[in-house]
């Protein structure tokens, strides 16, 4: 395997780290959106028949979507991984405290600030609150599969990324809907409970298990060689594929809302950013606090900075529907992330030596 180009301060090359689909991202996502507001305004039958295939509240296209985006992230969990905690438990302690009894909090009391208090003028109340309930969930989901990208462009553990991401995962399948529901109540949001445990488990539970047959299954007849070389590989196109699908149609339905509130989209972004960048520096500040060693903290801080934005528009969509303001959050969200975890990438390179050196593992070891 040829040694990766590397930048001035010696990380791994972006363009060597990220495919075309990761590097332009927010490029794909704004075309999307062109293309999906332009189907509703010029072939507006396309969205209106789609939207008649539904099962309790669950949109039956974009859940076929979801499950598509979903399933390939969930089949590289190796849960047996976790045991490698060992090696760096104040690594763990860090993501799991900032993942879900720090960040789901700073991310609704940043949104609530700017979106129903500072943009009051600019944003009427009924919509705020929707907006609002798209932060929160996005809040509330850290990032599963991107992280491993922001994990190499930082020389990050790869192994160890991985025991993060899978700790999470476990997290997530108990602590996403109670913190959902707390706080879209204190947001005099109501949601019925049974809405949302669908939500969680069409995709939460139902890609997760799959995932984990599906390695399971295939490593033990194939070999995990041919798991990683020629199974992930034909999954791979499959995540962004259906993303933009997704967000084409999420958009056909959202037509009429950006038309008449471009403005709207700028001030969404404006507390989702402020959140990253408030996310890391905690996450990352701890870690350098407790000499964690980088190739452990960068990754760590990635996945609290940056969210599972899949889940949070799949959860957006089955709550509030795909025309509501929460849907559309969502995918501002998806709009920014990749922008701003680039310039976190740069901060986290450029200050690697402000942390211990990395602890060289023996080959294998867990």
């Amino acid at each position: 395997m040829s040694q990766p180009h590397t930048t001035a301060d010696g990380a791994p090359d972006i363009r060597e780290g990220m495919g075309v689909f990761e590097r332009y991202l927010s490029i794909w996502v704004a075309v999307a959106i062109i293309a999906g507001v332009a189907l509703g305004q010029f072939a507006p039958a396309v969205p209106d028949t789609l939207a008649q295939f539904e099962y309790e509240q669950v949109s039956i296209p974009v859940a076929i979507l979801i499950w598509a985006m979903i399933f390939p992230m969930m089949v590289q969990i190796d849960f047996s991984s976790i045991l490698g905690v060992r090696r760096q438990p104040k690594g763990l302690v860090i993501t799991t405290t900032v993942n879900w009894l720090i960040k789901p909090f700073t991310m609704f009391a940043i949104a609530w600030f700017f979106l129903i208090i500072l943009f009051e003028p600019f944003i009427p109340g009924g919509l705020a609150r929707e907006y609002l309930a798209g932060a929160i969930l996005l809040g509330a989901a850290p990032c599963t599969a991107m992280v491993f990208v922001w994990s190499h462009l930082t020389r990050g553990d790869a192994a160890y990324t991985l025991v993060q991401v899978s700790v999470n995962d476990v997290i997530m399948l108990f602590a996403f809907a109670p913190i959902v529901m707390l706080l879209l109540g204190l947001s005099e949001i109501i949601v019925p409970w049974e809405t949302m445990a669908l939500s969680v488990f069409l995709y939460i539970v139902i890609p997760l298990t799959a995932g984990y047959i599906t390695r399971v299954t295939l490593i033990r007849r194939r070999g995990i060689e041919w798991f990683g070389n020629v199974l992930m590989k034909r999954l791979a196109p499959v995540t962004p594929i259906g993303l933009i699908l997704t967000l084409v149609l999420l958009f056909s339905f959202q037509g009429e809302v950006i038309l008449n509130n471009p403005l709207h989209i700028a001030l969404i972004a404006v507390p989702l950013i402020v959140q990253t960048f408030l996310i890391f520096f905690i996450a990352y500040g701890w870690a350098r606090a407790w000499r964690v060693p980088h190739n452990v903290a960068a990754p760590g801080a990635m996945i609290g900075a940056s969210n599972f934005f899949e889940l949070a528009v799949a959860a957006a969509i089955a709550l509030f529907g795909v025309h509501s303001g929460a849907a559309l959050a969502t995918v501002v969200g998806v709009l920014v992330e990749v922008p701003l975890m680039l310039v976190l990438v740069k901060i986290a390179n450029r200050t690697r030596h402000r942390f211990p050196a990395a602890v060289q593992q023996p080959a294998g070891s867990g």
